[in-house]
């Protein structure tokens, strides 16, 4: 990968280019910052920036044997460590790094979620096992293979249990001669202490608004300027957050439907004792707790209306800087948001987030439903 191919970050493009230009090359790198703003790309891109032997200024050559072989994530020199679930598809990444190459060549950007979904182990949780930590230290005890760096990328070092930890910190206080290690995590501060202060930070920060209209235009042709920078704005600075709300624009549209609904007719009941209403409630519930819709669609809708609430209650001061909403949603808010204030938005959020914890522990969901209704027919005023 190179650093032309990387939506924007040309700060620290610049920085990384210009360490290697400098020779100051630290044996272990800490690429930090939030989901979605292309640390990964970036180490990767480094990598091999730092292996081309016909490098630019501002970039590896793209052509040489070394640039082919890293486009394809196939250099020998390039080693790989990430979270995995244990079983029947292996126990160390080795046996899962064809699926982790594929995912980088295919999404470039993506989370620990798309990992989980690649690997098909969505509801269980990755771990980087201590077995991991001797599978490095054979890999780096190996002569390079084309007399250069031989490069250690962890992906989320912070999923590392304490046994791996503290054997990958003895490699860091004595490494291997040419040996580099590029640690890419979202959450820094899970790492010891000790591993911490072993390496050089590089942060990665959010990407602007027009940097993620400008890459989203780019992948959607169809895209207006309007449509664009709204969801830029949503994105609220990861690139990954925008391109996905592009592939789940249909489920937030039925999300936006449902939360209209919900809050409508909760209104319409607590407010206009309009008893129809009440009626379309137990319908409403009735249809969200369907096993068609599935846990996981159920949760994702209450997350949705937990960010409405925040959003309708950020409306009322009129930061429209801080309102994170697509246009629709939005003119709902003109209208709903005086509805949300000080009096009722803690205990509306509380018991979103008690529906959230219910459906997660596999409770009725038409009961969970129902009483969420009536919780906001008392509630909305």
């Amino acid at each position: 990968m190179r650093f032309c191919e990387i939506l924007g970050q040309e700060d620290v493009k610049h920085q990384l280019c210009r360490s290697v230009q400098e020779g100051r090359i630290a044996h272990a790198q800490l690429f930090t910052g939030m989901s979605g703003v292309g640390k990964l790309a970036l180490a990767l891109a480094y990598a091999q920036y730092v292996a081309c032997p016909h490098r630019t200024d501002s970039d590896s050559c793209g052509v040489c044997s070394s640039c082919m072989q890293y486009q394809k994530l196939q250099h020998p020199d390039l080693h790989f460590a990430f979270p995995i679930v244990k079983g029947d598809g292996g126990d160390v990444c080795d046996d899962f790094v064809d699926k982790f190459r594929t995912l980088i060549l295919e999404e470039r950007y993506f989370d620990l979620d798309d990992w989980y979904r690649a690997m098909g182990v969505e509801t269980k949780q990755g771990m980087i096992y201590e077995k991991e930590s001797s599978e490095i230290l054979r890999k780096l005890s190996l002569k390079s293979f084309v007399n250069g760096y031989k490069v250690m990328l962890i992906w989320q070092p912070e999923k590392m249990n304490n046994s791996c930890a503290n054997k990958l910190l003895k490699l860091l206080e004595e490494p291997p001669m040419e040996t580099l290690f590029l640690l890419v995590s979202e959450h820094p501060e899970q790492l010891l202490s000790t591993v911490l202060s072993r390496v050089q930070q590089v942060h990665v920060p959010r990407m602007s608004e027009d940097t993620i209209a400008r890459g989203l235009q780019q992948e959607y042709a169809w895209l207006s300027d309007e449509e664009a920078n709204s969801i830029a704005h949503m994105a609220n600075g990861s690139y990954l957050t925008a391109l996905k709300t592009m592939r789940e624009t249909s489920d937030n549209q039925n999300y936006f439907e449902d939360f209209v609904s919900l809050m409508r007719n909760a209104w319409l009941v607590g407010q206009k004792k309009d008893y129809s209403a009440l009626l379309k409630l137990r319908q409403w519930s009735n249809d969200m707790a369907d096993s068609k819709v599935g846990r996981e669609k159920q949760k994702a809708f209450l997350q949705y209306v937990q960010k409405q609430i925040r959003e309708n209650f950020i409306f009322n001061f009129g930061a429209m800087e801080m309102n994170y909403q697509t246009i629709e949603e939005r003119n709902f808010s003109s209208k709903f948001a005086r509805f949300i204030h000080d009096g009722n938005v803690e205990r509306i959020m509380e018991e979103l987030g008690k529906a959230e914890m219910q459906i997660t522990q596999n409770g009725n969901a038409k009961i969970i439903f129902f009483d969420l209704c009536l919780q906001m027919i008392v509630l909305i005023r």
